[in-house]
């Protein structure tokens, strides 16, 4: 009984998790990450890898996860390729300094640099900013290179896809939310192939990781969830072209609150 309720939450999970990665750009993460968590804990795994663990996870159910979104947006034309040749090779350089820095901190610093960025991001998204910018459109120069940078190493140590901080940073750019959701998407990809393959790396041989591990990435929650977010990501594309851009943006910034509350009793409790 609770294997199958297990599966039934990571089956859960991903369906929920596949919607936002199309509705708002943040490759599912966002909800895997800390519903995932609770899951191992629920069967007892150590609580000192479970944090590691759902951020591995998450970030391998990204990959299938910004390619089935990335290519919905796509064909609404809603992807600004002149941003992801500047921040792809910066956002890829951020992914592997979050790995180097996951391999050398403790579960609880991992839930707490996912409730800082949660509650930050989601006090932008939720107050009525949309016509608020700090740039005319996306910064260059090296201020511009510590952009996505940022982007990927705090992505990395969070699990998720990258939108959570892109979409923010490009909408500050004065890129319409729209659009900088459908960037975001393809950055999932960019973020969580080598994050993925350096939490394999880091997680190797660890005794404490439960069967049927690669390193810190559990293949069993990987097939079932990426499964559900595969197929659900293109319903959440298409319910994103259909919301005003404040609503959109609202909606975003409700529920990173509600995740950034549960990250923030998972560190202090």
């Amino acid at each position: 009984m609770e294997i199958a309720t297990i599966l039934i939450a990571m089956l859960m999970t991903g369906a929920v998790g596949g919607v936002l990665a199309g509705l708002l750009g943040v490759g599912g993460g966002i909800v895997i990450v800390p519903v995932l968590e609770a899951a191992l804990a629920i069967v007892g795994v150590d609580p000192s890898v479970r944090m590691h663990i759902a951020v591995a996870t998450s970030l391998a159910t990204i990959i299938p996860t910004s390619i089935s979104s990335a290519r919905a947006h796509y064909r609404r034309d809603a992807i600004d390729f002149t941003v992801i040749r500047f921040w792809a090779p910066w956002i890829t350089l951020g992914a592997v300094v979050g790995v180097v820095i996951s391999a050398n901190v403790s579960g609880d610093f991992l839930s707490a640099v996912f409730a800082v960025v949660a509650f930050t991001v989601a006090a932008k998204m939720m107050l009525p900013l949309d016509d608020t910018n700090l740039a005319d459109d996306v910064p260059r120069g090296v201020f511009g290179l510590l952009i996505p940078v940022g982007i990927g190493s705090i992505s990395t140590l969070m699990g998720i896809g990258g939108g959570t901080l892109s979409v923010t940073a490009m909408t500050l750019s004065s890129k319409p939310i729209h659009l900088a959701v459908g960037t975001s998407s393809l950055f999932g990809l960019v973020i969580a192939i080598p994050a993925t393959a350096g939490y394999i790396l880091s997680g190797w041989g660890n005794s404490l990781l439960p069967a049927a591990s690669a390193g810190y990435v559990n293949l069993v929650g990987f097939g079932v969830i990426a499964t559900a977010t595969v197929f659900f990501a293109p319903l959440g594309a298409r319910i994103a072209h259909a919301l005003p851009r404040r609503r959109l943006s609202a909606l975003f910034g409700v529920f990173l609150l509600i995740v950034g509350l549960r990250m923030a009793y998972r560190t202090l409790a």
